[in-house]
């Protein structure tokens, strides 16, 4: 007892428990290995109303005492499936113009994995199978449009005034911190 005592005080075994502490705190931090088991559902509405995929469809009868708004709800401009790239990812990703003229970038039935620093692209890079389209978003042009507010549901990310929602071809669910894509859709026009 008395010899384990003595290696447990001499400087250089202390100096190499504190940086093994140290570096498990940084590694729980930087990797955050918890969220691969916990999963964060957001459903929300799409602002708006129903998508309108075709042609206007008139808008309900109003009382005359409401404002009157412009007949033509939200239209989705151009859809793509989910593909995986680093983690299994499925869902819809849809551009839409709402009526006001603003646009969503709307994902519905969202399914990922969760990460630290996920984050929604809107970019103009093409979208590559398997490890190939892993890293190709940040290469180009790309628009972050915020925090993935959850792995799974349905969620809307509004685009910032005064960027060209057609100068962007695809979507990726992009993990900042490791510079990866969880997974991507390309966009096709409607």
């Amino acid at each position: 007892m008395g010899r384990v005592r003595r290696v447990l005080t001499r400087p250089w075994v202390i100096g190499a428990l504190v940086v093994v502490v140290v570096g498990a705190g940084f590694g729980l931090y930087w990797f955050q290995p918890w969220k691969l088991w916990q999963d964060e559902t957001v459903e929300e509405a799409l602002p708006g109303g129903i998508v309108q995929t075709s042609g206007p469809v008139a808008a309900p009868s109003k009382a005359p005492s409401e404002p009157s708004s412009s007949a033509a709800g939200p239209r989705a401009l151009a859809s793509g499936e989910l593909i995986s790239h680093e983690h299994a990812t499925s869902g819809t990703v849809k551009l839409v113009r709402l009526a006001d003229g603003s646009h969503v970038v709307r994902l519905e039935d969202l399914d990922t994995s969760n990460g630290p620093d996920l984050r929604v692209w809107l970019t103009d890079a093409p979208v590559k199978e398997g490890k190939a389209g892993w890293h190709v978003f940040d290469d180009g042009e790309y628009v972050s449009l915020g925090r993935l507010k959850g792995n799974k549901g349905s969620q809307n990310y509004p685009l910032p005034d005064g960027i060209d929602p057609a100068r962007y071809t695809s979507v990726s669910i992009w993990c900042d911190r490791f510079d990866v894509s969880f997974g991507a859709a390309e966009l096709a026009r409607a």
